[in-house]
C-alpha cells in the first residue's frame, strides 16, 4: 500500500521515540494521554476513545524526530508514514481541525450513515503524500458507500465500541470478516464499501497513498449502484 502503519500500544511511565530521515510521519491518538514532543514544541493531549471523543494527531517531514511519552495506562497511537524527502512546517491537528460531518443521512433506506472526519488532505496538505480521517458508522449501518474505487492504495483500520463486534470489508470480488484492530488493505482501482454488524459501531481510520503526480482527491462511484442516488428508501 505504499506505506507503513502500526498502532502501538503502552502502559503509563512508558516512553517511545519515532524519526525517519526519508518519510513524512504521522501520529494518532487512539485512546489515552500522552506528551508529544518535536521540534522545540510540547503538547499533552489525551483521548477517552475514537467513538466519543476527537482526534489529536501530530504531522511531521522527515528528519524531524517525535517523543511520546505515555500518562495512562493501555495508551493505543497509530503510526503512518510513507516516503516524502519534501520539507514542510509540523502540525498538530486538534479535534476542532477535523470536525464532524454527515454522511448518507436519509439516504439508502438509512442503512448507511456514518459521520465522517478528514485529518488532512491534498486540499488541505498537499505538501503530504498521504491522507489521513477517520469514520464512525451508526450501528448496523454500512459505509463506502455506494460502492466506490480509486487508483491510489488505501488502508483502514477498525475498531469496534465492543471487543466481540465485527463486520465484513469488501475489496473488489472478495470479502474479509473486520473485527476489533483489524485492518483492510485496498490495491487502487478495487471498490471497497465495508459493513457493520447490527448493534455495533465501528470505527474505521482510513489512510490513502497520493500516486506521484496523481493525488487522491475524489472518489469514483462504481456506475452500477448510481441508481441508488435516486432511490427513496421504499
Amino acid at each position: 500500500m505504499l506505506m507503513d502503519i502500526r498502532v502501538f500500544r503502552q502502559k503509563s511511565g512508558g516512553e517511545k521515540s519515532f524519526k525517519f530521515e526519508a518519510e513524512e510521519m504521522a501520529l494518532l491518538l487512539l485512546k489515552g494521554k500522552i506528551t508529544l514532543k518535536w521540534a522545540g514544541c510540547e503538547r499533552t493531549v489525551s483521548r477517552k476513545d475514537v467513538f466519543t471523543e476527537g482526534p489529536w494527531a501530530l504531522h511531521v517531514p522527515c528528519g524531524v524526530e517525535v517523543r511520546v511519552q505515555t500518562h495512562e495506562d493501555d495508551t493505543e497511537v497509530l503510526v503512518q508514514r510513507t516516503h516524502n524527502a519534501g520539507s514542510f512546517t509540523p502540525r498538530l491537528y486538534s479535534p476542532d481541525d477535523a470536525p464532524l460531518w454527515d454522511v448518507c443521512r436519509g439516504k439508502f433506506g438509512d442503512v448507511a450513515n456514518r459521520v465522517v472526519s478528514t485529518i488532512f488532505d491534498y486540499n488541505t496538505a498537499p505538501y503530504s503524500n498521504m491522507v489521513l480521517g477517520e469514520i464512525r458508522n451508526d450501528r448496523g449501518n454500512w459505509n463506502g458507500y455506494i460502492p466506490h474505487h480509486h487508483p491510489q492504495p488505501e488502508v483502514y483500520y477498525f475498531l469496534f465500541d465492543r471487543p466481540e463486534g465485527f463486520g465484513a470489508s469488501f475489496v473488489g470480488e472478495d470479502v474479509y470478516k473486520s473485527v476489533n484492530g483489524s485492518f483492510s488493505a485496498i490495491p487502487g482501482g478495487l471498490t471497497h464499501p465495508q459493513a457493520c454488524a447490527p448493534g455495533y459501531a465501528m470505527y474505521t481510520c482510513w489512510m490513502i497513498r497520493h500516486l506521484d503526480g496523481d493525488p487522491w482527491t475524489l472518489r469514483i462511484d462504481d456506475e452500477r449502484y448510481t441508481w441508488l442516488y435516486d432511490w427513496k428508501g421504499e
